[in-house]
C-alpha cells in the first residue's frame, strides 16, 4: 500500500534506467572568460538597502569600511563583480546574521519565529520526517493557522519519501497550504515529471522579518549536540549541521525564492499578508548579505560560480566544511591553485556518511589536494552534514549546497553570504571546534592505505556525475 504522493517501488525501478541516462549534467559556465569579464567591471558592486538602491559612493564606503578591518583581499569586489555578471540577487545591507551552529539552535530558533509569527509563514524544507521534531514543528504551524496565519508549506517528494501522506494530511485539514515538489508519481507530476530535479533547500520565511536557511532538515537525526552526545539512542547516530539566522532586508529575497517556487509547482492561493512596517536602520544590523539560489537549467548555475569565485579571489584563508565533496575539475583546480600561491587550505570532511559511495568518490581526490598543500581533515564524531565555508576573515556562506554534481547541476538550492568580519569570526569558532574534533590526513599516511579501499575510491569516481 502506498501513501499519497508515493508511487509504487517496481514502476519506479522500471523507471530509473530512462531516468538516469535523460538526466544528464547541465553545462557550467566558461568560469574562465566570465573571471576575465570581471576584471573589466569599473563600476562598485550593487547593494540594496531598506531605501532602495545605494548610489555608486555609498557601495564604495559600505565595502571600504569593511574593508578597512580585514587583512588585503580581492574578494570583496571582484567577488561581487562576477555574481553581477552571472544574474546573482544583489547584495543587501542593513542585516543581522546569526550562526545556529547545530540542530538543536536551528530547531530553537524556528520555533521561536514561528511562535512570533502574525501575518504569514514560508515554509521549504527537502526532508520533514513524521517522528518527534517534525511532529512538534507540525503542531506549532497548525497553531499558528488556527490564529489566522497564512502557512505554506513546499516539501520535496524523494526526501519526505519515508513520510506517510497522512502527516502531510493532517496539515492540509488543519488550512495549511502544502505542496509537494516535482512527485515522484508521474500521473501526479504530469508534463512536469522530473526525478532528477530535487528541492534540497531549507528556507524559513515569517512575516517578512526573519529566514532561516542552512542546510538542517526537520529529522530527529538533527538534536543532539555537537558534541555528538545529545541523542544517546541505542543504533541511533547524531546529525552535525549548520544554519544561519538573517534579520533585515535580505529577508525578501528569501521570500523571492519560495514565491517562485511556489508558482512554478501550482501553489494555490493570492499573495501572502504584507509584511507590516517597513525595516529600519539598527546599529546591530550591518551585514552584508547575498542570497544565492540555483536552479537546474539555470546556464549560469549560480551556486557553483558562487564557490568557485571565492576559491579564485582568495588571497588569506579559505576553510570549508562540507558533507559531501565530490568536486568538478574546475572546482578542484580553483583549491590546488589557492594552495600554491600560498593561501591556507583546509577542507573538513566527514569520517562516515550515509552514502559509502560518495565518501569513497571524496577520497579519490585526497592525493592530489594534499600533494598541492590542501589540508584535509575527517570529522571523528557526528554525521558531518553542513555546507559551509570563511574566506578572508571577512566573506562566509552558510546553506544547502554540497560540492557535487547533485548540488550544482540538479538540485534547487540556496546559500547566503555574509560579509562580515563580526559573523566571519564566529565562522572560525566554528571551524576551529570541528577542527579539534577532526583527524588530520597525511599525505605519507594516505599514499600507505592498502588496495582495496583504493579500488572503491576508484569505483566512486567513475560515477561521479550521479553522485
Amino acid at each position: 500500500m502506498t501513501t499519497r504522493g508515493h508511487a509504487p517501488l517496481l514502476p519506479l525501478l522500471i523507471l530509473l534506467p530512462s531516468v538516469l541516462t535523460a538526466g544528464g549534467c547541465a553545462t557550467a559556465p566558461d568560469m574562465k572568460q566570465v573571471i576575465e569579464s570581471s576584471y573589466e567591471v569599473r563600476r562598485p558592486p550593487e547593494i540594496i538597502g531598506a531605501d532602495g538602491r545605494l548610489s555608486p559612493r555609498e557601495s564604495r564606503a559600505t565595502l571600504a569600511e569593511i574593508r578597512k578591518r580585514v587583512a588585503s583581499t580581492d574578494i570583496l569586489e571582484r567577488h561581487a563583480a562576477v555574481m553581477e555578471l552571472v544574474g546573482a540577487a544583489p547584495l543587501v545591507k542593513d542585516n543581522k546574521a546569526t550562526l545556529l551552529i547545530d540542530g538543536p539552535a536551528t530547531y530553537a530558533a524556528m520555533f521561536r519565529a514561528v511562535a512570533g509569527a502574525r501575518r504569514y509563514i514560508l515554509f521549504e524544507t527537502f526532508i520533514l520526517r513524521d517522528d518527534d521534531v517534525g511532529r512538534k514543528l507540525a503542531d506549532e504551524l497548525l497553531r499558528k493557522r488556527s490564529e489566522g496565519v497564512l502557512v505554506r508549506l513546499v516539501y520535496d517528494s524523494v526526501g519526505c519519501i519515508r513520510t506517510p501522506g497522512s502527516f502531510f494530511e493532517r496539515l492540509r485539514d488543519g488550512g495549511i497550504q502544502v505542496v509537494e515538489f516535482n512527485p515522484v508519481d508521474p500521473t501526479q507530476a504530469g508534463s512536469r515529471w522530473r526525478l532528477t530535479n530535487r528541492d534540497h533547500r531549507k528556507i524559513l520565511v515569517v512575516d517578512g522579518r526573519v529566514a532561516i536557511t542552512g542546510g538542517v532538515n526537520i529529522s530527529q537525526e538533527y538534536s543532539s549536540r555537537i558534541s555528538g552526545r545529545g541523542d544517546d539512542r541505542p543504533g541511533k547516530t547524531a546529525w552535525r549541521d549548520t544554519d544561519v539566522q538573517i534579520e533585515g532586508p535580505a529577508v525578501a529575497e528569501f521570500g523571492k525564492l519560495f514565491r517562485d517556487t511556489w508558482r512554478r509547482q501550482g501553489g494555490p492561493g493570492p499573495p501572502e499578508p504584507a509584511s507590516g512596517p517597513p525595516h529600519v536602520e539598527r546599529p546591530d544590523r550591518n551585514d552584508l548579505v547575498r542570497v544565492v539560489g540555483s536552479r537546474p537549467g539555470d546556464e549560469n548555475r549560480l551556486t557553483y560560480v558562487m564557490y568557485l569565485a571565492a576559491f579564485v579571489y582568495a588571497r588569506n584563508a579559505i576553510h570549508i566544511t562540507n558533507s559531501y565533496f565530490v568536486p568538478d575539475t574546475d572546482t578542484l583546480d580553483a583549491l590546488i591553485a589557492a594552495a600554491r600561491r600560498g593561501v591556507d587550505v583546509r577542507i573538513v570532511l566527514p569520517s562516515a556518511t550515509d552514502l559509502p559511495l560518495t565518501l569513497y568518490a571524496t577520497r579519490y581526490h585526497y592525493t592530489r589536494l594534499l600533494e598541492a598543500g590542501v589540508k584535509l581533515y575527517e570529522h571523528r564524531s557526528e554525521l558531518l552534514h553542513a555546507k559551509t565555508a570563511v574566506i578572508d576573515g571577512v566573506w562566509s556562506t552558510v546553506g544547502s549546497t554540497n560540492m557535487d554534481t547533485w548540488s550544482f547541476a540538479r538540485n534547487d538550492e540556496v546559500n547566503a553570504v555574509i560579509l562580515s568580519r563580526d559573523f566571519a569570526k564566529q565562522m572560525e569558532g566554528m571551524f576551529a571546534r570541528d577542527l579539534s574534533d577532526s583527524r588530520e590526513i597525511r599525505l605519507e599516511e594516505w599514499k600507505r592505505r592498502p588496495l582495496f579501499p583504493r579500488l572503491h575510491e576508484w569505483f566512486g569516481h567513475q560515477l561521479r556525475h550521479w553522485l
